[in-house]
């Protein structure tokens, strides 16, 4: 299946897509030095949850959504140079409304869970 959506993202700080079919996606973030908020190498959050927005859009594949609503739960820190791992399932769909889970780990710890409300819109959102 082809990405229709978000082309230009830079995938360096938003991810790779590495498995995607209908309804589904799967990103994989590495995390690098420029993502990191103290000495410790503690990962910024923002990071985590621009690569997990991008599973969520991913998933629902088509070049007009937008993100309309997130809860989202930060379940473990990440350190600089992990792999997190996002899921995006949709989970429901009304028209051009689309409810969608996206869940993160590293190897085999839970980091990230979430649920994104996204609108597929009829135009592009810069044109409206």
């Amino acid at each position: 299946m082809k990405l229709n959506t978000h082309l230009k993202i830079d995938h360096i700080l938003n991810g790779e897509v590495i498995q995607l079919k209908e309804g589904y996606a799967k990103i994989a973030l590495k995390t690098t030095d420029v993502m990191v908020a103290d000495e410790q190498g503690l990962v910024h959050g923002g990071f985590c949850f621009g690569a997990a927005d991008f599973a969520a859009m991913a998933a629902v594949n088509d070049p007009f959504v937008v993100l309309a609503k997130s809860e989202v739960k930060f379940l473990a820190p990440v350190k600089v140079d992990e792999e997190i791992i996002f899921e995006g399932q949709v989970t429901e769909s009304d028209g051009r409304k689309f409810t969608v889970s996206v869940n993160g780990s590293v190897k085999d710890k839970a980091v990230f869970t979430g649920t994104f409300y996204t609108a597929v819109l009829k135009q592009h959102v810069l044109s409206l």
